[in-house]
């Protein structure tokens, strides 16, 4: 019997596939990337054409000798790396690392893991596409020299430790251009004005916004300018002009592409990027499913594209049909889209394997995080194939004298896709009730205004999901790119990460203005966008990868050159604490290691006391008074604790506040916008959300 061996990247795609295919076949994993640029040098021969020096990873000798084994044994090598370029470039490594005899390999590749998707692929088998190899080959190469040639001139003008990279520097000067637009900012004053207006035999009052004069839009500027339009609206005869009725649709959203799940995990869940692609995997590799055994339940994570194969396409309809009835199924045109940029469109969109999978039917099998994931995945891929919302308009056009006001409302008479999915930051809808028998020339009585001074706000500090959707409108990296990206400047201390919003730090401002002046080039967001374009442009077959390199290399050398003669060292001070070395009596210092901030005294190397950095969160304990400090577990999960620890027992899993419970005096703890007793018994609750009325 003919024996095949398939070699995957993760261990848990094995258990998945091994299931899909006969005994005559075997599924091994490479762990991954098998062959890399050493760690220890450039790795690249600048002398005989940019040549890269690979060689095996550190600890991978055993995963190849392994695989060698089976190798000799088997008819057919099947490659089933990952579908997109760094998969194919694994696929490159494995052939030359395993010496394969290129009659009997082949590469294969599928969207989802599921039966039908990898017994295609083995129907489809292909050659390694060397475009796509070289591709990822360019884009390591580019990288690996930006960070090699530029992260030790930083460590001799700044500190050791920090480095540089093609589009992590980008993504830096992006929010560092964000806080000189926030810096720079000058808020400006205005009004609103609001009429509260009643109409005869009505019990409901109606609000009214100011709008102007005629169809002139007027701004009100100052408290001067709006005492002149009170002082004007004196003894005004309010008047119904216009009743304008109409109907407006809300389209179902497209399905998610990596960069929008990230998008909106980030504000419908809370996720981190990193940890969105993280759940993403497994619920791509596949998840134990009782009856079932292990199903990938999405499909592929990594892409570009809205697309949707015409057999997810058919069963999802046929699903809508049959549980929400024929009248909500989309139109044939209605989930198509224009794409107004460059994509790859390698792959589908990310979706549901098995639409019938409901995470109902699914959450008993799925960790909470996984559930939520999940589920928005199903929700958006079954909404973007149903009709849109439709709503009923009505506006309304009311004169007070020369000047006029408005109200406006809306009323839904067809919930479409909104009966399955609403997006986390979806505006709510105008919640005015109009009078029934309100019509032209109604009389109306105004009851009282109501005046409100405003200032408008600076842009907003980007978040990861607003950080990821700029990146991908202006064309820096890709959507394997964008989850490190963010996790290197946060982990590299270049930017802080504070409820959601990520604030440049010294080290992130210092890293980005010699950036700036040193190397323009690679900070330039255009530059970086056309260099994504020209590594398209390899993986089509249109330009020569080496080519992209030869053009690059020479300026960047001469610029470090320059660099490390003209740009002057930078000394950031490390930052003092009011903790006392109690053995040489020095103000301990905040320093930064593998597993984050600990305490240090300055006087190392005569001094080397260190100890553990405890943050204070301004909160008394409530059993002894001293500080509050945040902790963490052994598993990295955090907690609150008194600093008199072991002498204090309290801790809490909740941050705790200073305030009381009015109702048993217990201390109260932060739940999201709320303020909850700490002992359950009471079950006192308080909201805390600040209702800003604009």
């Amino acid at each position: 019997m003919a024996r095949y061996l398939v070699i995957v990247e993760s261990p848990a795609k094995v258990k998945t596939i091994k299931k899909f295919l006969g005994s005559n076949y075997v599924v091994m994993a490479s762990n991954g990337h098998v062959r890399d640029l050493p760690k220890s040098q450039l790795g690249i021969d600048i002398e005989h054409d940019y040549e890269p020096k690979y060689i095996t990873i550190r600890g991978k000798g055993e995963i190849l000798a392994s695989l060698r084994k089976e190798v000799k044994k088997a008819d057919k090598v099947y490659l089933a790396t990952d579908p997109d370029r760094e998969g194919e470039a694994i696929s490159w490594h494995l052939s030359q690392a395993l010496k394969l005899d290129e009659k009997k390999t082949y590469r294969i590749s599928f969207n989802e893991i599921t039966k039908s998707a990898v017994k295609a692929s083995l129907k489809n088998a292909r050659d390694i596409d060397i475009n796509l190899v070289d591709a990822q080959q360019a884009r390591r190469v580019l990288d690996r020299i930006v960070g090699y040639k530029i992260s030790p001139l930083l460590w001799a003008k700044v500190k050791r430790g920090l480095s540089a990279g093609r589009v992590q520097s980008v993504a830096l000067r992006i929010i560092a251009d964000r806080e000189d637009e926030i810096n720079a900012f000058i808020p400006e004053e205005f009004w609103t004005l609001e009429a509260e207006l009643r109409a005869e035999g009505e019990k409901k009052p109606l609000r009214a916004k100011f709008y102007g004069k005629g169809n002139q839009k007027i701004v009100i500027r100052s408290r001067e300018e709006l005492d002149q339009i009170l002082n004007d609206l004196e003894g005004a005869e309010y008047r119904v002009e216009e009743v304008r009725k109409g109907e407006r649709l809300k389209k179902a959203p497209v399905p998610f592409t990596t960069s929008t799940l990230q998008q909106e995990a980030s504000k419908a869940l809370n996720f981190a990027t990193s940890k969105t692609m993280r759940i993403a995997q497994q619920l791509y590799e596949g998840v134990d499913i009782k009856g079932n055994g292990t199903v990938g339940l999405i499909t592929y994570l990594r892409t570009d594209s809205t697309r949707v194969s015409e057999e997810a396409e058919q069963n999802v309809r046929t699903y809508i049909s049959g549980t929400y009835g024929k009248d909500f199924v989309a139109m044939e045109t209605a989930a198509k889209v224009k794409e107004g940029r460059s994509i790859q469109d390698a792959h589908e969109a990310i979706r549901p394997t098995d639409v019938t999978r409901t995470p109902a039917a699914m959450k008993d099998s799925l960790t909470r995080d996984q559930f939520r994931l999940y589920q928005l995945i199903w929700k958006r891929f079954v909404a973007s194939r149903m009709q849109p919302a439709r709503y009923e308009t009505t506006s309304v056009r009311i004169s007070a004298g020369e000047y006029r006001f408005n109200v406006s409302a809306s009323r839904i008479v067809f919930e479409g896709f909104r009966c399955v999915y609403t997006e986390a930051d979806e505006e709510k809808e105008e919640n005015n009730v109009l009078l029934n028998g309100l019509d032209q020339d109604t009389k109306l009585t105004k009851e009282q205004f109501d005046t409100s001074q405003h200032f408008t706000q600076p842009p907003a500090h980007y978040t990861e999901a607003a950080l990821v959707k700029t990146l991908e409108e202006l064309g820096i990296g890709r959507p394997s790119t964008y989850a490190p990206t963010i996790t290197t400047i946060i982990s590299r201390r270049y930017v802080a990460k504070e409820n959601k919003n990520l604030y440049m730090t010294e080290i992130g401002e210092v890293v980005n203005n010699i950036m700036k002046q040193s190397f323009p080039s690679i900070v330039d967001v255009n530059f970086t966008a056309n260099m994504e374009g020209l590594l398209d442009g390899v993986a089509e077959g249109k330009v020569r990868w080496k080519t992209i390199i030869e053009n690059f290399y020479p300026d960047l050398s001469e610029a470090v050159k320059k660099a490390e003669e003209e740009q002057e060292k930078v000394k950031i001070e490390d930052e003092v604490t009011d903790v006392i070395c109690e053995q040489c009596g020095r103000n301990m210092v905040i320093k930064y290691g593998p597993h984050g901030r600990f305490l240090a005294c300055p006087g190392f190397p005569e001094c080397r006391n260190t100890k553990p950095y405890l943050e204070k969160i301004g909160v008394p304990c409530p059993i002894c008074g001293k500080d509050v400090v945040l902790r963490k577990t052994k598993k990295g999960r955090k907690y609150y604790g008194c600093e008199n620890n072991p002498d204090c027992e309290f801790m809490s899993w909740q941050k705790p506040s200073v305030k009381k419970c009015p109702r048993c005096g217990s201390y109260m703890v932060e739940r999201g916008n709320k303020l909850l007793c700490s002992d359950q018994k009471c079950g006192y609750v308080e909201n805390t959300r600040n209702v800003k009325n604009i």
